[in-house]
C-alpha cells in the first residue's frame, strides 16, 4: 500500500493514469451505440466546420473573383473580335461600293468612247487624275498617263459631262492637260476651240476664253446672221489644228451683239464641272492613233 501511494504521488504519473482512463472511458462512450453525437464530438464538430467557414469563404471570393476577371477578359476579347470583324465588315462594304462606283463610271466611260469612235472614228484613253493645280493664273491638272500610252501634246481631254482641257506637255508616263478653264484671248499661248452648235450647220464661232466670276466661257466671232440662240449645244468643230470633232462644250446662256455689231458673242455654260474628278477621256486621232 505505501508503495501504490508513492506511484500515486508522482504527479507526472498520476496525470498519465488519468488520462488514460479518460481516454478509455470516451473510447468505450463513442464506440457503444448511439444515436446522436455527444457535447465534446459536437463541441470539436461545430470548431471544425467554423475553421472551415472561415478560410473557405474568403477562398472561394477570390477563387470567383478570379474566375470574374476570367470571364471579363474572354467578354472583352470575343468583343474585341466582334469590332475588329465590324471594322473589316465595314471596310469591305466601302470598298465594294467604291469598286461598284468606279466600275459604273468605267461603263459610262466605255458608252462614251464608243460613240465617240463611232461618230468619228477616234481612239480613247481612260486616265486617272493625279493632280490639280489651283493656280488662277495656270489651270491645270495632271493625269497618270504619257507617251508610253501614245498621248501627245494637243489632244482633246473631256469627261462624261464634257470638254475638260488639251493636253499641253506630255512626258513617258504622265500628261498635264490645260483646262478650259486657263483660256484667256489676251494670252497668245491660249488656243482657242472652233466650235459649232448641234444640227445648226451654219452656226460657226471660237471659244477663246473663260470668266472665272461667272464660271462661262465666251463663244465669239459668230457670224451676225447666225440662228444660235440660247439652250443650244455647243460642241468642238473639228476644223483647226486637229482638234477632234463632236466633242461636248455646253449649252448658250445668252446672246449679244459683238462691241461693233458686225458679229455674235455667246455665254456658254460648260457641261463639265471642273471640280470632282473622276475618271477623263483622253480623245485620240485616227492619224496619230497608236
Amino acid at each position: 500500500m505505501v508503495e501504490l501511494f508513492k506511484l500515486l504521488g508522482n504527479k507526472r504519473l498520476f496525470v498519465l493514469l488519468v488520462g488514460l482512463v479518460t481516454f478509455i472511458a470516451l473510447m468505450g462512450f463513442t464506440l457503444g451505440p448511439r444515436t446522436a453525437l455527444s457535447w465534446p464530438e459536437k463541441f470539436l464538430k461545430d470548431s471544425v466546420g467554423f475553421v472551415q467557414y472561415v478560410f473557405y469563404k474568403p477562398a472561394s471570393s477570390v477563387a470567383g473573383f478570379f474566375k470574374d476577371l476570367a470571364n471579363m477578359r474572354t467578354v472583352y476579347q470575343e468583343n474585341e473580335e466582334l469590332r475588329i470583324a465590324m471594322g473589316h465588315y465595314t471596310r469591305d462594304r466601302l470598298k465594294y461600293n467604291d469598286m461598284e462606283q468606279v466600275n459604273e463610271q468605267l461603263q459610262k466611260a466605255l458608252n462614251f468612247t464608243e460613240e465617240q469612235k463611232n461618230r468619228y472614228n477616234y481612239g480613247s484613253r481612260i486616265a486617272q487624275v493625279i493632280s490639280a493645280n489651283s493656280d488662277p493664273n495656270s489651270r491645270t491638272i495632271n493625269i497618270d498617263i504619257g507617251e508610253n500610252a501614245g498621248i501627245k501634246a494637243g489632244m482633246a481631254v473631256t469627261s462624261q459631262e464634257g470638254l475638260v482641257g488639251v493636253v499641253s506637255h506630255v512626258s513617258s508616263y504622265t500628261s498635264t492637260v490645260n483646262l478650259l478653264t486657263s483660256m484667256d484671248a489676251n494670252d497668245p499661248t491660249s488656243n482657242a476651240i472652233a466650235a459649232t452648235a448641234v444640227g445648226k450647220e451654219k452656226v460657226f464661232g471660237m471659244i477663246e476664253s473663260y470668266d472665272p466670276k461667272s464660271g462661262m466661257l465666251k463663244m465669239t466671232k459668230i457670224s451676225e446672221d447666225s440662228n444660235i440662240k440660247e439652250g443650244d449645244e455647243i460642241i468642238s468643230s473639228g476644223i483647226i489644228n486637229n482638234f477632234p470633232k463632236y466633242m461636248r462644250i455646253g449649252e448658250v446662256e445668252k446672246v449679244e451683239k459683238s462691241e461693233y455689231g458686225l458679229t455674235q458673242t455667246a455665254t456658254i455654260k460648260p457641261y463639265a464641272s471642273f471640280l470632282d474628278w473622276k475618271e477623263l477621256i483622253v480623245i485620240i486621232p485616227p492619224e496619230v492613233k497608236e
